[in-house]
């Protein structure tokens, strides 16, 4: 079950903040992705690490999304709040942040197929983004439409591995801490 909620769950999120946006509205994508994360969180099974990936994913986030608008490579809908102002919107964050906890879930197999991740981050990504512009236009691609879609390919190609990457590493590390408490301990 913990498969198939994360994965209907981040659907469900990725949806109503695009949607949201689309007529713009921050605030359902906001709300339902904090409740998302929340639950995944308090499910966990590593708590520590699911908050350092998701610290990661949301600032690698602000990176991504702010660069594409600080370009004018693409426009997003209910733009405002956004993080740092004119960067990236609040209900996008909140996708990265849901995103994060697919990772050691849903998407857990890409832990250990790093090359499967980079391949899914340089082609899913940018096919999710045409998605929300020609299915609601909550992101907008400006003419040539290339750079910003280029952009999102090489982005979410180093970013998909590298948190696929951090994923692994972090849930391992906190895996093996207890071991490691009782050795010194005895």
């Amino acid at each position: 079950m913990n498969f198939w909620g994360n994965l209907i769950g981040y659907q469900v999120v990725w949806f109503t903040a695009v949607i949201g946006a689309a007529h713009g509205k921050t605030w359902p994508g906001v709300t339902v992705g904090a409740l998302f994360v929340l639950w995944q969180i308090l499910r966990a099974d590593y708590p520590y690490a699911e908050w350092r990936l998701l610290i990661c994913a949301v600032t690698l986030g602000i990176v991504i999304e702010g660069v594409l608008a600080r370009t004018s490579w693409a426009t997003y809908a209910a733009s405002a709040p956004a993080i740092p102002p004119g960067g990236a919107p609040l209900w996008i964050l909140a996708i990265w942040a849901s995103f994060s906890t697919t990772l050691n879930r849903s998407l857990a197999y890409l832990r250990e197929r790093l090359w499967l991740a980079w391949l899914l981050g340089a082609i899913g990504a940018p096919l999710a983004y045409l998605g929300a512009q020609r299915g609601w236009g909550s992101v907008v691609f400006q003419q040539p439409s290339w750079r910003g879609l280029t952009w999102i390919a090489c982005s979410w190609a180093v970013a998909m591995p590298l948190l696929a990457f951090l994923a692994r590493r972090w849930t391992s590390l906190y895996r093996l801490k207890p071991a490691l408490i009782r050795t010194t301990k005895s």
